[in-house]
Order: structure tokens, then sequence, then C-alpha cells
């Protein structure tokens, strides 16, 4: 009878150290990207043994991926979920840009936007990992063009199809823009002109001002 309970001690345990380590690894990718992202690196950060962090994950390569899909969940609980509180519409979409610059400018990750750090470390290198971030991206990207048509399908945006993709574009670089800059310069600013050119940006395609109160708030701080 004791035996499965021992099981799920040490499942629990592990589970446990995974957590942990993951954390920790977010943090060091968003400051060092996925290259400083070593188990050498992460054991002297997290303070669990090299063979610990080898064992939980199976290798680097493993580690990786595990911090990437992490940092996924990450981004889903923090940006996307609140928005989906809010009818499919510009209010929706206002509210997801508003919550993706304060997910970088209140630095969940130490380095701002976890997959603005790793993107850098991408670019046209083939493997599984950079396959992971790639991913992610393309949802992400995926997703504000969705919220566009969305938003003119229920005719609170008016932007021909053949714009749209151009809209989700300019509103997704204001906020990779944001960061970038933020953390070249120490500053927040830019999140708040980031903010207010999106809620201009939508305005001119048709929202309405209560739509964007989020953003203009944001703009204002």
């Amino acid at each position: 009878m004791t035996e499965p309970l021992a099981i799920d001690g040490r499942r629990a345990r592990g589970d446990a150290s995974r957590r942990v380590v993951l954390a920790e690894a977010m943090q060091l990718v968003s400051v060092q990207g996925l290259d400083g992202l070593t188990i050498g690196a992460l054991a002297e950060r997290s303070g669990h043994r090299k063979s610990s962090i080898a064992t939980l994950f199976g290798g680097k390569e493993g580690l990786q991926l595990a911090t990437v899909a992490a940092a996924r969940t990450v981004f889903l609980s923090v940006v996307i979920e609140p928005a989906r509180a809010h009818p499919r519409g510009a209010r929706r979409l206002s509210e997801l840009l508003a919550n993706v610059l304060e997910y970088s400018r209140d630095r969940v990750f130490a380095g701002g936007c976890f997959f603005a750090a790793t993107a850098a470390d991408v670019d046209s290198k083939p493997g599984a990992v950079n396959d992971a971030v790639r991913a992610v991206l393309q949802e992400w990207y995926g997703y504000v063009e969705a919220q566009i048509r969305h938003a003119v399908a229920a005719d609170e945006l008016a932007v021909p199809e053949s714009r749209q993709a151009r809209l989700a574009f300019h509103l997704i670089a204001l906020e990779e823009q944001a960061n970038s800059r933020s953390l070249l310069f120490a500053d927040s600013g830019p999140y708040a002109c980031a903010a207010g050119a999106s809620a201009d940006l939508l305005a001119a395609a048709g929202a309405a001002p209560a739509a964007l109160a989020r953003l203009r708030a944001l703009a204002e701080e």
C-alpha cells in the first residue's frame, strides 16, 4: 500500500523541482537568450545539481524546449486569457494590446518580452528549439490578425481584408519597439507611446472610444 504513495511523493517533488528550475530558466533566457541557457548556468542560478537538471529535462535541448513551452503558458495566462473575458471585437483587441504592453513593461520576465529575447537567437537557424519559438510567435501574430477579423465582422472596425495583416503588423511592431527601446534606455516611456499609437491606429480604423479606454489610460501613465 505504501509504494504508490512513495511514487506519488517522488513525482510531486520532481514536479516541484521542475517548476522551480523552469522559473529560473525563463528569467535567464529573457536576459541572455536561448544560447545562454545551459545546464551549468542554470544549476548555478537555481541551486540544483547539474545531474538533477539533466535528469529532469533530458539534456540541453529538452531544457530549452521546456522553457519555451513554460514561457508560452505564462504569455497565455498574462496576455491572452484576460482579454478573452471580453467578447470578440474591438474591445478584446484593445485589451489584448494593453495586456501585452503591460506584460513587457512590468517585467514579468526580467529581460522584457521572453519571445522578443529569443527571436534574436532564432533567425534562420534550424532545429526543434528554434521551430518552437517560431511556432509561438506565429501563433501570436495569427491571433492578433484573427481579433482584427472578428472586430471587422462585428462592424467595430472598418479595415479592408487586404489591409488587415498590415494593421496587425503595425500593432505588433509597436509593442516590439516599445520593448526594445525600453530595455535599451531603461525607460518605461516607450510603452506609453506604443499604447497611444495603437489606440490612434484603431481609432482611425473606426474603433469606438469606449473600446480604447485602457490603451488611452496606458498612454497617459
